[in-house]
Protein backbone atom coordinates (compact mmCIF):
# COMPACT_ATOMS: atom_id res chain seq x y z
CA UNK A 1 0.00 0.00 0.00
CA UNK A 2 0.94 3.64 -0.38
CA UNK A 3 -1.38 6.13 1.26
CA UNK A 4 -0.94 9.84 0.63
CA UNK A 5 -1.81 12.46 3.25
CA UNK A 6 -1.61 16.15 2.40
CA UNK A 7 0.10 18.45 4.88
CA UNK A 8 0.11 22.24 4.91
CA UNK A 9 3.68 23.41 5.41
CA UNK A 10 5.24 26.79 6.16
CA UNK A 11 3.72 29.58 4.08
CA UNK A 12 0.90 27.29 3.01
CA UNK A 13 3.11 25.10 0.81
CA UNK A 14 1.33 21.82 0.06
CA UNK A 15 3.35 18.80 1.12
CA UNK A 16 2.73 15.12 0.37
CA UNK A 17 3.23 12.67 3.24
CA UNK A 18 3.17 8.91 2.68
CA UNK A 19 2.48 5.73 4.62
CA UNK A 20 3.90 2.64 2.93
CA UNK A 21 2.66 0.02 5.36
CA UNK A 22 -0.42 -0.67 7.42
CA UNK A 23 -0.08 0.55 11.02
CA UNK A 24 0.37 -2.06 13.76
CA UNK A 25 -2.70 -4.04 14.72
CA UNK A 26 -4.32 -3.89 18.15
CA UNK A 27 -2.09 -5.39 20.84
CA UNK A 28 -4.24 -7.59 23.13
CA UNK A 29 -1.64 -7.24 25.90
CA UNK A 30 -2.28 -3.55 26.44
CA UNK A 31 -5.23 -2.74 24.19
CA UNK A 32 -3.17 -0.32 22.11
CA UNK A 33 -4.08 0.31 18.47
CA UNK A 34 -2.16 1.37 15.39
CA UNK A 35 -3.01 4.97 16.13
CA UNK A 36 -1.32 4.58 19.53
CA UNK A 37 1.91 3.24 18.00
CA UNK A 38 5.03 5.39 18.45
CA UNK A 39 5.38 7.86 15.60
CA UNK A 40 8.29 8.01 13.18
CA UNK A 41 8.84 10.76 10.62
CA UNK A 42 11.22 9.98 7.75
CA UNK A 43 13.00 12.85 5.97
CA UNK A 44 14.86 12.21 2.70
CA UNK A 45 17.95 14.07 1.55
CA UNK A 46 18.43 16.70 -1.14
CA UNK A 47 16.87 15.54 -4.45
CA UNK A 48 15.30 12.55 -2.69
CA UNK A 49 11.67 11.67 -2.17
CA UNK A 50 9.51 9.86 0.36
CA UNK A 51 9.47 6.64 -1.67
CA UNK A 52 13.20 6.20 -1.04
CA UNK A 53 12.13 5.26 2.50
CA UNK A 54 9.51 2.69 1.40
CA UNK A 55 11.36 -0.43 2.55
CA UNK A 56 12.38 1.20 5.85
CA UNK A 57 8.82 2.43 6.43
CA UNK A 58 7.33 -1.01 5.80
CA UNK A 59 9.36 -2.79 8.46
CA UNK A 60 8.94 0.12 10.84
CA UNK A 61 5.18 -0.23 10.40
CA UNK A 62 5.33 -3.52 12.29
CA UNK A 63 5.69 -1.57 15.56
CA UNK A 64 5.45 2.13 14.68
CA UNK A 65 3.30 4.54 12.75
CA UNK A 66 5.87 5.53 10.13
CA UNK A 67 5.27 8.42 7.72
CA UNK A 68 7.69 9.67 5.06
CA UNK A 69 7.50 13.27 3.87
CA UNK A 70 8.10 14.65 0.39
CA UNK A 71 9.81 17.84 1.48
CA UNK A 72 9.14 21.11 -0.33
CA UNK A 73 10.47 21.11 -3.85
CA UNK A 74 10.71 17.31 -3.85
CA UNK A 75 8.59 14.34 -4.91
CA UNK A 76 4.92 15.25 -5.20
CA UNK A 77 5.10 18.29 -2.91
CA UNK A 78 4.79 21.84 -4.22
CA UNK A 79 7.63 23.31 -6.28
CA UNK A 80 6.37 26.88 -6.55
CA UNK A 81 9.00 29.38 -7.76
CA UNK A 82 7.69 31.70 -5.03
CA UNK A 83 8.31 29.23 -2.20
CA UNK A 84 11.04 29.74 0.36
CA UNK A 85 13.82 27.16 0.54
CA UNK A 86 15.44 28.31 3.77
CA UNK A 87 16.44 26.06 6.65
CA UNK A 88 13.65 27.60 8.68
CA UNK A 89 11.07 26.62 6.07
CA UNK A 90 12.22 23.00 5.97
CA UNK A 91 12.20 22.75 9.77
CA UNK A 92 8.76 24.36 10.02
CA UNK A 93 7.46 21.91 7.41
CA UNK A 94 8.67 18.95 9.48
CA UNK A 95 7.13 20.49 12.59
CA UNK A 96 3.82 20.95 10.74
CA UNK A 97 3.91 17.32 9.58
CA UNK A 98 4.42 16.00 13.13
CA UNK A 99 1.55 18.11 14.47
CA UNK A 100 -0.95 17.62 11.64
CA UNK A 101 -0.30 13.88 11.38
CA UNK A 102 -0.50 13.37 15.14
CA UNK A 103 2.91 11.70 15.29
CA UNK A 104 4.49 13.63 18.14
CA UNK A 105 6.46 12.96 20.18
CA UNK A 106 8.17 11.07 17.37
CA UNK A 107 11.49 9.64 16.36
CA UNK A 108 12.69 11.67 13.38
CA UNK A 109 14.94 9.80 10.95
CA UNK A 110 16.78 11.90 8.42
CA UNK A 111 19.22 11.25 5.61
CA UNK A 112 21.70 13.99 4.59
CA UNK A 113 19.74 17.27 4.33
CA UNK A 114 16.83 15.53 6.06
CA UNK A 115 19.13 14.66 8.97
CA UNK A 116 20.08 18.31 9.39
CA UNK A 117 16.37 19.19 9.42
CA UNK A 118 15.81 16.45 12.01
CA UNK A 119 18.38 17.72 14.49
CA UNK A 120 17.44 21.36 13.97
CA UNK A 121 13.82 20.44 14.68
CA UNK A 122 14.80 18.46 17.78
CA UNK A 123 16.80 21.44 19.05
CA UNK A 124 13.95 23.90 18.43
CA UNK A 125 10.98 21.74 19.48
CA UNK A 126 12.09 19.12 22.02
CA UNK A 127 8.45 18.55 22.94
CA UNK A 128 7.80 17.06 19.48
CA UNK A 129 10.87 14.81 19.14
CA UNK A 130 11.70 11.83 21.35
CA UNK A 131 14.68 10.60 19.34
CA UNK A 132 16.73 11.46 16.25
CA UNK A 133 18.60 9.30 13.76
CA UNK A 134 21.18 11.25 11.75
CA UNK A 135 22.28 9.42 8.62
CA UNK A 136 25.42 10.55 6.76
CA UNK A 137 25.18 14.32 7.33
CA UNK A 138 28.12 16.48 8.33
CA UNK A 139 27.92 19.19 10.99
CA UNK A 140 30.89 21.11 9.60
CA UNK A 141 30.67 23.78 6.90
CA UNK A 142 31.21 22.51 3.35
CA UNK A 143 32.09 25.89 1.86
CA UNK A 144 31.74 27.84 -1.37
CA UNK A 145 33.82 25.42 -3.42
CA UNK A 146 31.36 22.64 -2.66
CA UNK A 147 28.44 24.75 -3.87
CA UNK A 148 30.27 25.59 -7.11
CA UNK A 149 30.99 21.90 -7.68
CA UNK A 150 27.32 21.05 -7.29
CA UNK A 151 26.24 23.79 -9.71
CA UNK A 152 28.69 22.46 -12.30
CA UNK A 153 27.52 18.89 -11.66
CA UNK A 154 23.89 19.75 -12.37
CA UNK A 155 24.93 21.35 -15.66
CA UNK A 156 26.77 18.15 -16.62
CA UNK A 157 23.65 16.00 -16.49
CA UNK A 158 22.78 14.80 -20.03
CA UNK A 159 19.08 15.69 -19.73
CA UNK A 160 16.70 14.72 -21.05
CA UNK A 161 17.53 11.05 -20.72
CA UNK A 162 16.07 8.92 -23.51
CA UNK A 163 15.16 6.02 -21.21
CA UNK A 164 15.23 5.07 -17.54
CA UNK A 165 17.98 2.60 -18.44
CA UNK A 166 20.06 5.60 -19.52
CA UNK A 167 19.34 7.25 -16.17
CA UNK A 168 20.50 4.17 -14.29
CA UNK A 169 23.64 3.83 -16.39
CA UNK A 170 24.69 7.48 -16.13
CA UNK A 171 24.21 7.84 -12.38
CA UNK A 172 25.40 4.32 -11.66
CA UNK A 173 28.44 4.23 -13.99
CA UNK A 174 29.13 7.25 -16.22
CA UNK A 175 28.73 10.16 -13.79
CA UNK A 176 32.24 11.55 -13.10
CA UNK A 177 31.39 11.50 -9.39
CA UNK A 178 31.06 7.68 -9.45
CA UNK A 179 34.33 6.01 -8.49
CA UNK A 180 33.14 2.49 -9.32
CA UNK A 181 29.86 1.05 -10.70
CA UNK A 182 27.05 1.56 -8.22
CA UNK A 183 23.69 0.09 -9.34
CA UNK A 184 21.93 1.28 -6.17
CA UNK A 185 22.86 4.87 -7.01
CA UNK A 186 21.46 4.40 -10.51
CA UNK A 187 18.19 3.10 -9.08
CA UNK A 188 18.06 5.96 -6.56
CA UNK A 189 18.17 8.57 -9.32
CA UNK A 190 15.81 6.65 -11.61
CA UNK A 191 13.25 7.02 -8.84
CA UNK A 192 13.41 10.83 -8.99
CA UNK A 193 12.81 11.05 -12.74
CA UNK A 194 9.54 11.47 -14.59
CA UNK A 195 8.71 11.11 -18.27
CA UNK A 196 8.15 14.34 -20.17
CA UNK A 197 7.49 15.04 -23.85
CA UNK A 198 11.18 14.89 -24.77
CA UNK A 199 12.42 12.19 -22.39
CA UNK A 200 13.14 11.64 -18.70
CA UNK A 201 13.80 14.65 -16.46
CA UNK A 202 14.10 15.12 -12.68
CA UNK A 203 10.88 15.66 -10.72
CA UNK A 204 12.61 18.54 -8.93
CA UNK A 205 13.91 21.88 -10.21
CA UNK A 206 17.73 21.85 -10.01
CA UNK A 207 17.82 25.58 -9.25
CA UNK A 208 15.60 25.01 -6.21
CA UNK A 209 17.93 22.25 -5.03
CA UNK A 210 20.87 24.66 -5.22
CA UNK A 211 18.82 27.27 -3.33
CA UNK A 212 18.06 24.71 -0.63
CA UNK A 213 21.68 23.63 -0.37
CA UNK A 214 22.97 27.19 -0.25
CA UNK A 215 21.21 27.72 3.07
CA UNK A 216 23.43 25.23 4.91
CA UNK A 217 26.75 24.68 3.10
CA UNK A 218 28.42 27.90 4.29
CA UNK A 219 27.70 27.34 7.98
CA UNK A 220 28.66 24.80 10.62
CA UNK A 221 25.84 23.28 12.69
CA UNK A 222 27.58 22.12 15.86
CA UNK A 223 25.73 24.55 18.13
CA UNK A 224 22.30 23.20 17.18
CA UNK A 225 23.63 19.66 17.49
CA UNK A 226 24.60 20.38 21.09
CA UNK A 227 21.05 21.58 21.78
CA UNK A 228 19.51 18.19 20.94
CA UNK A 229 18.51 16.81 24.34
CA UNK A 230 16.81 13.61 23.24
CA UNK A 231 18.63 10.35 22.39
CA UNK A 232 20.39 10.65 19.02
CA UNK A 233 22.07 8.08 16.79
CA UNK A 234 24.69 9.09 14.21
CA UNK A 235 24.93 6.54 11.38
CA UNK A 236 27.47 6.55 8.58
CA UNK A 237 28.30 4.32 5.65
CA UNK A 238 31.97 3.33 5.63
CA UNK A 239 32.27 4.83 2.13
CA UNK A 240 29.89 7.72 2.75
CA UNK A 241 30.46 11.47 2.95
CA UNK A 242 30.58 11.65 6.75
CA UNK A 243 34.02 10.62 7.98
CA UNK A 244 34.48 8.53 11.10
CA UNK A 245 36.34 11.24 13.03
CA UNK A 246 33.64 13.85 12.40
CA UNK A 247 30.87 11.36 13.14
CA UNK A 248 32.44 10.48 16.49
CA UNK A 249 32.88 14.17 17.31
CA UNK A 250 29.18 14.67 16.56
CA UNK A 251 28.38 11.87 18.99
CA UNK A 252 30.56 13.55 21.61
CA UNK A 253 28.80 16.90 21.12
CA UNK A 254 25.33 15.37 21.32
CA UNK A 255 24.25 15.14 24.98
CA UNK A 256 22.80 11.65 24.42
CA UNK A 257 24.68 10.62 21.29
CA UNK A 258 25.31 7.10 20.00
CA UNK A 259 27.25 5.85 16.97
CA UNK A 260 26.74 3.18 14.32
CA UNK A 261 28.26 2.43 10.95
CA UNK A 262 27.20 0.25 8.04
CA UNK A 263 29.77 -1.75 6.10
CA UNK A 264 29.77 -1.74 2.28
CA UNK A 265 27.53 1.36 2.24
CA UNK A 266 28.15 4.73 0.64
CA UNK A 267 26.24 7.94 1.13
CA UNK A 268 22.88 6.29 0.36
CA UNK A 269 23.16 4.04 3.39
CA UNK A 270 19.53 2.90 3.67
CA UNK A 271 19.36 2.38 -0.10
CA UNK A 272 22.75 0.69 -0.50
CA UNK A 273 22.50 -1.77 2.38
CA UNK A 274 18.93 -2.02 3.73
CA UNK A 275 19.67 -5.01 5.97
CA UNK A 276 22.78 -3.40 7.45
CA UNK A 277 20.84 -0.16 7.92
CA UNK A 278 18.08 -1.96 9.78
CA UNK A 279 20.57 -3.75 12.03
CA UNK A 280 22.24 -0.42 12.83
CA UNK A 281 19.12 1.48 13.86
CA UNK A 282 16.80 -1.18 15.31
CA UNK A 283 18.47 -1.38 18.75
CA UNK A 284 18.28 2.42 19.08
CA UNK A 285 14.60 2.45 18.12
CA UNK A 286 13.83 -0.26 20.65
CA UNK A 287 15.66 1.70 23.34
CA UNK A 288 13.78 4.92 22.58
CA UNK A 289 10.49 3.04 22.38
CA UNK A 290 11.03 1.71 25.88
CA UNK A 291 11.72 5.12 27.41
Amino acid sequence: MARRIDVSGAGGVRLAAWEFGDPPKTDPADGSTGEDAPGVLLLHGLMGRASHWASTARWLAERHRAVALDQRGHGQSDKSPLASFTREAYVEDAEAALVQLGLAPAVVIGHAMGALTAWQLAAARPDLVRGVIICDMRASALGAASQREWAAWFKAWPVPFATLADVRKWFGEDDPWVERPNPARGEFYAEVMHESADGWRPVFVPEQMLQSRETWVYDAHWEELAQVRCPALVVRGLDGELGRAEAQEMVRVLPLGEYAEVADAGHLVHYDQPEGWRAAIEPFLEGVRGV
